[in-house]
């Protein structure tokens, strides 16, 4: 089973052409990337309502358009070809765990097509979703000192 992290686009975006994980500019969307990649996931996109899947290093000039502005029919669609460009990655809606960083709109029609998923911030609002995200993020710098303590110890004893 392999874990792929799907992170939500925002509307904050740098002005000029960039890599996707650092066009969007929000505090929020930078907690959701550090906490995505703290996973180690075997992939993370990011869900553009532009680009539908979005490699997070695909440089892409910025743009106005988001998802909460598609009627239902169109998010319906929108989901359907993210679906898609999973399954082309070579991704199983049936076999892999898929992370959802991302509201109700980008998750409605994509968690029914996923067996494995999970949504840690769908009961949040905005404020306390960055709380959790740097709180996540921090736990796993104090988990990575306190094995990097533990390795140096390791070979000072080895080194004896």
């Amino acid at each position: 089973m392999r874990t792929i992290v799907l992170v939500a686009c925002v509307a904050t975006k740098a002005n000029i052409p960039s890599p996707a994980e650092e066009l969007y500019q929000s505090a929020l969307f930078r907690k959701a990337m550090a906490y995505a990649k703290s996973l180690k996931p075997d992939d993370i996109f990011i869900l553009s309502a532009k680009h539908y899947l979005l490699p997070i290093r695909k440089v892409i000039a910025p743009y106005n358009k988001t998802l909460t502005d598609f009627n239902a029919d169109e998010k319906k669609e929108w989901s359907e070809k993210v679906i898609y460009m999973l399954k082309k990655h070579g991704y199983r809606l049936d076999q892999d765990k898929f992370i959802l960083l991302a509201g109700n709109a980008y998750r409605k029609y994509l968690e029914p097509e996923m067996k494995y998923s999970s949504a840690p911030l769908q009961h949040f609002r905005i404020g306390q979703q960055m709380a959790w995200l740097g709180k996540q993020v921090q736990k796993l710098k104090e988990t990575l000192i306190k094995i990097k303590n533990i390795i140096y110890e390791a070979i000072k004893k080895i080194n004896k």
